[in-house]
């Protein structure tokens, strides 16, 4: 093989390790848009190809890292370092290493989805919503218990399916959601009207 077509070859394999880094870090992003599953269900053409370059670059940097570090593209492990540095910040951002402490959490299950809310110590509550093709979404809010009541200053949710009140009842282990029509709280656990505590 000629000097030029080495040249051309590594170019190649720079342009690859840029390109398909780029395009896993992308898809990592969209996980704060409605889950990463549900986007590679949607855009699956387009981000499996490069997922599987992605793959391919990585492990040919590494085996030539292996065989001679002096000649492995710099380009190519900057490229990779990164989307490495970016799995790493998404899993921490996702972990409770700098929340609050946890105080309760609570689930509600449904057909196609389900809730869990997390209550922390400095008054803020996350809605985990998850549901059906890898959906995923988070949701915050700000919550103060006052006697046996959860009131939302915020409510962690995009419409009105959480109220902004809900009752604590510690002898059923739920937060029951749903009034009467004398506006009192509904405390038989029925389909859709509590979150069973964990």
């Amino acid at each position: 093989m000629t000097s030029e077509n080495k040249k051309y070859k590594a170019l190649a394999w720079n342009i690859i390790a840029i390109i398909s880094g780029l395009g896993v870090i992308g898809w990592i992003i969209t996980d704060f848009f409605g889950g990463m599953v549900i986007w590679l269900f949607s855009y699956g053409l387009i981000i499996l190809p490069l997922l599987l370059l992605y793959v391919i670059s990585f492990f040919d940097t590494l085996i030539s890292l292996i065989r001679n570090v002096k000649k492995t593209s710099r380009t190519k492990h900057i490229s990779h370092g990164i989307v490495l540095l970016t799995i790493l910040a998404f899993n921490m951002f996702h972990s409770d290493l700098f929340k609050s402490e946890k105080v309760m959490s609570a689930i509600l299950k449904d057909d196609l989805y389900h809730y869990r809310l997390v209550f922390r110590e400095n008054g803020n509550v996350e809605n985990q919503a998850n549901g059906i093709f890898g959906f995923s979404q988070t949701y915050y809010g700000k919550y103060r218990i006052e006697n046996d009541l959860i009131i939302f200053s915020k409510i962690p949710y995009d419409n009105d399916f959480i109220p902004d009140t809900l009752l604590l009842d510690n002898v059923q282990n739920a937060l029951f959601m749903k009034k009467d029509l004398m506006g009192n709280f509904i405390t038989k656990k029925e389909f859709l009207n509590h979150f069973e505590i964990e």
